[in-house]
C-alpha cells in the first residue's frame, strides 16, 4: 500500500481543532505530553494566536489527520528594517517520516518568510537529535551557539 499524499495548510483562527491535534503530535514526537497537553489554552487564545500575521502555524494533512507541522514566529529587528523567522517547533508523526514532509513544511515557511520580507529563517536543534541536525544542515549553515533560558523575574509586590 502506498503512502497517502499530504497537503500543506497554514492554520487560521477557525482551525482550533487542527492546532490542538498539532500540539498533541508535538507532545508525542518530543516525548513531552505534559508541556503540550497538560494545560491547553482555551479556544479564544488559540483563535487570537492563529489570527496573528507574525505567527505561522503550518500542518501537513494526510486526509484529515495531522501528519506533521511547524510553528514559527516572525521577529522584527532593531538594527535594520528587516525580519527573521524563528522556527520554534517542527515534528512529523512517526508513521509519516522519511517522506519529505519536514522539508516541504520548511520550504513553505521559507516562501512565507520571503513574502513577509524576512532575510533569514533560523532554528535550533538539540545535540543528539541527529535526524533534525541532518535536515537543517542540508538546508542551511550551522552556527555554534549557546542557548540560555532565563527565568522571568517575579513581579514586585
Amino acid at each position: 500500500m502506498s503512502a497517502r499524499p499530504v497537503t500543506l495548510r497554514r492554520l487560521g483562527p477557525a482551525d482550533i481543532a487542527l492546532a490542538r491535534a498539532l500540539n498533541a503530535l508535538f507532545g508525542t514526537a518530543f516525548s513531552d505530553p505534559e508541556t503540550y497537553g497538560a494545560a491547553p489554552p482555551d479556544d479564544a487564545y488559540l483563535e487570537g494566536l492563529l489570527g496573528r500575521e507574525h505567527v505561522v502555524v503550518l500542518v501537513a494533512l494526510a486526509g484529515e489527520a495531522v501528519a506533521g507541522g511547524l510553528v514559527a514566529y516572525e521577529l522584527d529587528k532593531l538594527e535594520r528594517a528587516r525580519r527573521e523567522v524563528y522556527l520554534y517547533d517542527l515534528a512529523v508523526a512517526q508513521e509519516h517520516r522519511r517522506r519529505g514532509i519536514a522539508t516541504a513544511l520548511i520550504a513553505r515557511l521559507r516562501a512565507i518568510a520571503a513574502e513577509r520580507g524576512a532575510w533569514a529563517v533560523f532554528v535550533q536543534a538539540d545535540y543528539g537529535d541527529d535526524p533534525a541536525i541532518a535536515l537543517y544542515e542540508s538546508l542551511g549553515t550551522r552556527e555554534e551557539v549557546l542557548h540560555y533560558d532565563i527565568a522571568v523575574a517575579t513581579a514586585p509586590r
